[in-house]
């Protein structure tokens, strides 16, 4: 039996996780009191079950009882019950617009600041996020790319590592992204915005890649960080990293930028090993 814990912060993506697994033919309970769950997993085992893949949303609306997780984890794997914990989580800033966005009330702060509950769930939720099997941030997730990872851990059963590394193209004119942990500076090639037939196009078009590919610097600059990364994401992973921001950056962030980025996405999709995220800042923005 596939048995998963899904749980997480508040505002992280649990109900629509639940919807999206129940779509893959899980069985799902939202919000079902930890003290019911050995009970409920003792239930569910039964020789001659229906049951065969079984998921269940736990979060801090349980109240103390929330707490005694890890404990009632480590009794089912006594009962022989191999329950895997899938955590949701976000950036602090994300969660806070979320919940102003629905004006809906934190749990642990039904009567006070978004903020204040916000920060009080993720000191609460330390020890279970370390425990998890999976973690994904749902921070610049979009609602497919969710569905898409959940695809890969519970429908294909593919090995997951719980980092997911976004690249994003951007401008510096428009500011280096301040959520970027590696940054890297494409300017020192041509820019195709002095071309005519180039300068209204962007690096999602044909014409502009191949004018960007077409230096040797090009590759070279790809075949380089591409090492770099081999290098960083199994270590970054082993650490215990759960997201990493490639910023790739030219003048606009309209050409060289955009080219780069998607290079760098393709050749590590083809090596797989990680979460990725294709994300182009600045291609929309007007002017230069």
């Amino acid at each position: 039996m596939r048995f998963v814990v899904v749980t997480g912060m508040s505002g992280g993506g649990k109900s629509t996780t639940l919807k999206m697994l129940e779509d893959m033919g899980f069985y799902c309970v939202d919000n079902m009191p930890v003290s019911l769950l050995e009970k409920f997993a003792e239930l569910i085992t039964q020789p001659g079950g229906e049951l065969t893949k079984v998921a269940l949303g736990l979060d801090v609306r349980s109240g103390q009882s929330f707490m005694d997780l890890p404990r009632v984890i480590e009794r089912l794997k006594e009962m022989n019950i191999n329950a895997d914990i899938l955590y949701l989580d976000a950036s602090e800033k994300t969660l806070i617009k979320r919940y102003k966005e629905t004006r809906r009330m934190h749990p642990l702060s039904p009567e006070g600041r978004v903020e204040d509950g916000v920060k009080k769930e993720i000191k609460m939720l330390e020890k279970i996020k370390s425990q998890a099997t999976y973690v994904i941030d749902t921070t610049n997730l979009l609602t497919r790319e969710l569905k898409a990872q959940l695809d890969e851990i519970f429908v294909k059963d593919k090995a997951y590592n719980n980092l997911m590394v976004s690249i994003m193209s951007f401008g510096f004119k428009h500011g280096i992204p301040v959520d970027a942990d590696l940054v890297f500076d494409v300017r020192f090639l041509p820019n195709p915005f002095y071309i005519d037939e180039l300068k209204t196009k962007t690096g999602l078009d044909k014409e502009v890649r191949d004018y960007v590919m077409q230096f040797q610097e090009a590759g070279e600059f790809v075949d380089k960080i591409v090492d770099l990364l081999t290098f960083l994401i199994p270590n970054y992973i082993k650490e215990g990293k759960y997201s990493l921001v490639v910023a790739v950056g030219c003048t606009g962030g309209k050409h060289r930028s955009v080219t780069l980025a998607q290079q760098l996405y393709d050749r590590l999709e083809a090596q797989g090993g990680c979460g990725l995220k294709l994300y182009h800042r600045d291609v929309a923005v007007a002017g230069k």
